[in-house]
């Protein structure tokens, strides 16, 4: 068993706002331990970017460039994606195969699309997934608060059982590297 952590569109555009995404501060931090302990383990930490052009997140804009309260080493790998799940059309699935890894801790932006898409995307390749519960994040929407919105998700995430993979929503404090 190896285990990466991943990262999910933590970009400038997305945290910069001045009302940024719910916790914002305590996420980036929570990140940061995650990143740090999997470093020492040299565990890869992988940084997924979304873009699309015409967009604050067009690739290599300054909207795009990952957040500057977010650590990151040169032995990071960047992933780029143009749509929530961060396997389609990507290298993903490569880049894990080539560091012969089993297991994903996730974490990031956009709980509600990028995050799910990605966990049960991962799940359903046959990944068992570490949703990291305090780590993930979205902004304040008409009908819920960002806080909500993760609460759901770290309830029903777990709850699907038709994938190979299994899904537990974990707190930082929790996390299991392997």
């Amino acid at each position: 068993m190896k285990t990466a952590v991943i990262i999910i569109d933590v970009q400038q555009a997305l945290f910069e706002a001045d009302e940024g995404p719910f916790e914002r501060e305590e996420v980036i931090e929570r990140i940061n331990t995650l990143t740090s302990k999997a470093r020492n383990l040299e565990l890869p930490v992988i940084m997924v970017q979304h873009e699309r052009e015409d967009t604050v997140v067009a690739y290599q804009s300054a909207g795009w460039q990952l957040y500057s309260e977010l650590d990151t080493k040169p032995t990071d790998i960047i992933v780029r994606k143009q749509t929530p799940d961060s396997f389609h059309e990507t290298d993903l699935a490569d880049v894990l195969k080539n560091n012969s890894v089993t297991d994903l801790i996730v974490c990031g932006y956009a709980t509600e699309f990028c995050v799910d898409t990605t966990v049960r995307r991962a799940a359903a390749l046959g990944y068992d997934v570490q949703l990291v519960a305090d780590a993930h994040t979205t902004h304040n929407k008409n009908h819920l608060n960002g806080g909500t919105i993760r609460e759901h998700h770290n309830a029903t995430l777990p709850s699907v059982s038709s994938f190979s993979g299994n899904i537990e929503a974990v707190e930082t404090i929790s996390i299991y590297f392997g």
